[in-house]
């Protein structure tokens, strides 16, 4: 069983989720805003210390037409810096509408869901980034055993 966390990059904040590989589910973590327009990395330290995860996952935006967004050079910014500061591996993925999706998750959960802060958005949206990503993994690895 390897743990993960996924991230949803902000330009002002930065929603945190945990996952694990076996049952390919995620959970919010946090949102930790930015410091002076840099990502807070003592939190996102602290919480690599605690979860020690085997990778991260960062979600990419995308426009509707398949391009990435304008500023999608700060993700990669964030990513090589994960890696570089933490030296585990990054994985990018397409994060295109993740915030509505979680928007809509929140409004239509229980009543405790809906109780939660604006900034609870943006950790439920990294955990469908890892989710996603997951996911992915997993069918990937399923068409690998079936072309043998």
């Amino acid at each position: 069983m390897a743990t993960l966390l996924g991230f949803d990059f902000g330009t002002r904040k930065i929603g945190i989720a945990v996952g694990q590989t076996v049952t390919g589910s995620a959970n919010p973590l946090t949102t930790l805003r930015n410091r002076q327009d840099k990502p807070d990395w003592p939190g996102i330290e602290a919480l690599i210390r605690e979860w020690q995860p085997e990778a991260l996952v960062v979600g990419l935006p995308f426009n509707m037409d398949d391009t990435e967004v304008d500023w999608s050079g700060r993700v990669h910014r964030f990513a090589r810096q994960l890696n570089g500061r933490f030296g585990l591996e990054v994985h990018l993925i397409d994060e295109r509408l993740t915030s509505l999706e979680a928007q809509r998750l929140i409004a239509e959960g229980p009543a405790t869901a809906k109780s939660t802060t604006p900034d609870a958005v943006d950790a439920f949206a990294a955990a469908l980034i890892l989710e996603t990503w997951l996911c992915e993994q997993h069918q990937h690895l399923e068409g690998r055993r079936t072309d043998r």
